[in-house]
């Protein structure tokens, strides 16, 4: 035996301890993992050794492997062999690699529980405590089970029992008294665990907590723990609802803090709850403008701290006083609008968050400048695509509420959509353009000839200075509203000019260019102006030529629609042209020619246009889910069934190359696809590509003979002609924005408006009166909805179903399953004996009868409690306590009298018997 010792201790000299390892991996980079494996082989044969000493060594390796990725899971019997070592040395070393490698759900656990326990009974503390940490990271619902009442013995087990609780809910029950008695421990350590116990327990179910009030109030008045301090508060803040009693005791010590108070994160929550308070109390304390201002200014200096976490915990309580006390929030402005410059992005979005709050009829106009002056200094595509979607929800909540000029929001868009070209947000300028066009029909007129504008600046310019989405809209409502373009021909010109757009941009172009077709056409139909309608038939004919080899299948069939209803419209023209030629020959010449008039409704255009009769309106969002489906619809099943595959239909093998294309698909593909243009085509060509050269100023021309003597003829200045420029959009001046104008007649009629009240002497506040901007405008708010479907909330579910903290929402105040009232039974039990043959008949009628009474007695009882230990509320909470139980008393007296009469008619056994009355036999439920 001596021998074998040492040998033993022989071979641990040449071990490679845990120092050895690092050192070894950090000499072994450009092979490390060669290394490691090598180190690993070593491990497992220093783990097959009976040396305890020698495997906790491995198992530390172990450990340190493991805080690298490498998985340990297979060594999970050796970490238990090393944590049942005697010495604590060897001890700690197994409880810290279980506690890094184990898990809830290891398998391995059910072997830890017996020895778990052992060293949670054990006098050494040291060893009381390894065993706490090392649970606290794997602990599963079993071991919750079985070490509950291990920990629930132990001083310093408070902050375990939380992991307890989550893992196996019914221990909270038995454990809630000493719970409790640990918030009045002497020792302040344990005093706080139990604290921050309980304010997480009450995330869940605050109600149960609400007895424990007089405790913790007695606590924010005593203590001088900042951090438990801030828990307490934050539970205040989740109970007020629950009781406004409460709330109003608490405004007082709580406005002493946030005066008295140099911690900053103290003051952020004092703030927060009192705001709570000041929302549950609303309705019982009208007078806490006093409060609310304390607030705002010691909120003012978190958002002017250099610290920018406190500016952001400024900035975001901010923003909850901003719901129920906008006027307050509206004051600062200017220091809201100053946090738009600041470095940190965060900060910007949640200053963006508090505008779209403060917004009012009198300040949009200012307040949207100012984000779009932001905006052309702003970096970072995501802030700047944040600040465009903040712009347009500030101006579109509560369907345009703030708006008093919706030719200033049409100019705002449009402006957007061309300052930010390239941002992800065009779909939502577009809609918005639609939108408000659907909804203010008086702004129909502006909107559309904005939109024709825009359509001439896209085709006119060879750069995309537009947001592409914005076109949608764009042509879109020149096609739908196209009796209020003032020149439709010029917008249906502009529209054939599209260049390569996406898919469902494109098949918008294409159907809205029919919609402008035939309204132009009916006005040259009337007046028999046939020859420009088969010239715009032309233009359409061969947009739509090249739009129908897209390869896009909408854009294919929208084109190849187009083009069968321009071509039936030139059958009919030419056909109508021809008539009239006919009848122009058959007249004589001496005999005058009245001009004839076209009946409306017989016109080709007419036909077309009824095609795009009527109105559309909004839909709901929800409209297509509110769809009933009709009767005998499978939605699952076969339009048509597919035909089945057959060996003759079947691919044939491709035995050339499939990854180089050959000389023969290249040719038939260009036969195909590139069939040889003729001559009439090569000569079209070449005129324009001369044209176009002749036209362009960067094409440098070749000299003609007859320009020789330009060289000797001075031509005079007064000789050269003077061209005019056909531009096709407007030439602006750079610097001052088109919404801008509106700004300035804005602030012009609130100078007068000011001028005539010092006249007349009104003392009305400015903050409430709105700007006269015009007549009143209508916004439609009628959403189309199927036949008897109705608008709804969102129906999504957004509980999250995997929340830890679910288990914990119970009642404390109802006994669990298993628990009965001992002094009850007690009564009871001799009553058993006397009448044991009668009950048993007719027990089972009355338990469901007797399980609703305990039920609501023990509900009565739980509000009494709550009552009771709310009794430091010395303003008003002893009268009403009096008159609660007054209530009670004689609620209780009424069910006493009705359970007599009823229980003396009915509880009759079959023997003749009666039952003593006001004996209650317990459920069986809780025998």
């Amino acid at each position: 035996m001596a021998l074998k010792k040492v040998k033993g201790n022989i071979e641990r000299m040449f071990d490679k301890n845990l120092t050895d390892l690092v050192r070894g991996i950090r000499n072994n980079k450009e092979n490390e993992a060669k290394y490691i494996s090598q180190c690993m082989e070593d491990i497992k044969q220093e783990l097959r050794q009976d040396n305890l000493s020698v495997k906790s060594n491995a198992v530390a390796k172990l450990t340190y492997l493991q805080m690298l990725g490498y998985d340990i899971s297979w060594a999970g019997f050796n970490i238990i062999e090393v944590m049942s070592s005697s010495k604590f040395t060897l001890k700690r070393i197994g409880y810290l690699a279980a506690s890094q490698s184990f898990h809830c759900d290891s398998e391995l656990l059910m072997l830890t529980t017996n020895m778990i326990r052992k060293e949670l009974n054990s006098q050494n503390q040291y060893e009381a405590g390894l065993a706490l940490t090392s649970l606290s990271c794997y602990i599963s619902m079993d071991l919750a089970r079985d070490l509950s009442n291990d920990i629930l013995t132990l001083k310093k087990a408070v902050l375990m029992m939380y992991k307890v609780f989550l893992k196996y809910p019914e221990a909270l029950r038995p454990a809630f008294p000493r719970l409790k008695e640990k918030l009045e421990d002497p020792d302040p350590g344990v005093q706080s665990a139990a604290v921050n116990v309980v304010c997480e327990l009450a995330r869940k179910n605050p109600k149960n907590y609400l007895s424990l009030a007089p405790v913790f109030f007695k606590l924010m008045t005593t203590s001088t723990n900042n951090w438990m301090l801030i828990k307490i508060i934050k539970l205040f803040g989740a109970l007020t609802p629950l009781e406004p009693r409460l709330g109003k005791k608490l405004i007082e010590p709580l406005t002493n803090l946030i005066h008295s108070t140099s911690a900053m994160s103290l003051l952020y929550e004092c703030i927060n709850t009192v705001i709570a308070v000041l929302i549950s109390i609303s309705s019982g304390m009208p007078n806490h403008a006093a409060s609310i201002q304390l607030c705002v200014q010691k909120l003012r200096i978190l958002i002017e701290d250099s610290d920018q976490n406190l500016k952001y915990l400024g900035l975001l309580a901010m923003s909850k006083i901003l719901k129920t006390h906008p006027k307050s929030v509206q004051a600062h402005k200017d220091l809201i609008l100053q946090c738009l410059e600041d470095k940190d992005e965060s900060i910007r979005l949640r200053a963006l968050d508090l505008l779209y709050g403060m917004v009012s009829k009198k300040n949009l106009m200012e307040i949207v400048k100012k984000l779009m002056v932001h905006m052309d200094k702003a970096e970072g595509t995501i802030y700047r695509d944040e600040l465009l979607s903040k712009i347009i929800l500030i101006c579109s909540q509560n369907n345009y509420q703030f708006i008093t000029n919706f030719e200033w929001y049409i100019t705002v868009l449009v402006e957007l959509a061309q300052m930010e070209f390239g941002s992800k947000q065009g779909h939502v300028i577009g809609a918005q353009l639609m939108d408000v066009c659907i909804r203010v029909q008086a702004i129909r007129a502006f909107a559309v000839a904005e939109m024709a504008q825009l359509l001439d600046v896209y085709t006119s310019t060879s750069q995309f200075t537009i947001m592409q989405e914005v076109l949608y809209a764009a042509a879109w409502l020149c096609g739908e509203f196209v009796s209020e373009l003032k020149d439709p021909e010029q917008t249906l010109q502009s529209m054939l000019k599209y260049k390569v757009l996406p898919q469902h941009i494109e098949s918008v172009f294409i159907h809205n260019i029919i919609k402008i077709f035939a309204h132009v056409m009916e006005k040259y139909e009337l007046n028999q102006q046939y020859e420009e309608i088969l010239r715009l038939c032309d233009l359409i004919t061969n947009k739509m030529s090249e739009s129908i080899k897209s390869g896009e299948l909408e854009v294919q069939e929208r084109a190849s629609t187009s083009l069968i209803i321009v071509n039936i419209v030139q059958e009919e023209i030419l056909a109508k042209r021809n008539m009239v030629a006919t009848k122009i020959m058959d007249v004589d010449d001496s005999v005058e020619l009245k001009p004839t008039t076209v009946d409306p409704k017989d016109t080709v255009a007419s036909e077309l246009l009824t095609l795009f009769t009527g109105e559309l309106n909004p839909v709901a969002p929800k409209a297509q889910k509110k769809v009933p489906v009709p009767e005998g619809l499978d939605l699952d099943a076969w339009i048509s069934e597919p035909l089945e595959e057959s060996d003759s239909d079947s691919e044939p093998e491709m035995t050339e190359n499939l990854f180089v294309k050959s000389d023969k698909s290249r040719s038939s593909f260009y036969e195909k696809h590139h069939p040889e243009p003729t001559e009439e085509e090569i000569k079209k060509s070449r005129e324009a590509r001369k044209h176009e050269q002749k036209n362009n100023p960067h094409y440098l021309k070749g000299s003609n003979s007859t320009d020789t003597n330009n060289t000797n003829n001075v031509v005079a200045v007064d000789n050269i002609p003077v061209a005019e420029l056909n531009l096709n959009v407007p030439l602006k001046v750079v610097g001052q924005k088109r919404s801008d104008k509106y700004l300035s007649t804005n602030n012009d009629k609130k100078k007068s408006k000011k001028k005539s009240k010092k006249k007349k002497h009104h003392s009305e506040s400015s903050s409430d009166e709105a700007p006269e901007a015009g007549p009143i405008i209508e916004v439609k708010q009628d959403m189309e909805l199927p036949e008897g479907a109705t608008l709804s909330d969102s129906e999504s579910d957004h509980g999250l179903k995997d929340d830890p903290h679910k288990a914990l929402d119970i009642d404390l105040d109802l006994p669990a399953y298993g628990f009965t009232a001992k002094p009850e039974q007690e009564k009871v039990e001799p009553e058993k004996k006397e009448k044991k043959h009668s009950k048993k008949k007719t027990e089972k009628g009355k338990s469901s009868k007797k399980k609703s009474d305990k039920h609501k007695e023990k509900v009565v009882h739980a509000n009494d409690n709550r009552d009771s230990l709310l009794t430091f509320d010395n303003e008003n909470g002893g009268k009403v306590d009096a008159k609660t139980k007054k209530v009670k008393k004689e609620k209780k007296e009424k069910k006493k009298s009705k359970d007599r009469d009823g229980k003396s008619k009915s509880k009759k056994s079959s023997s003749g018997y009666e039952e003593a009355l006001g004996i209650s036999t317990p459920s069986k439920e809780f025998q």
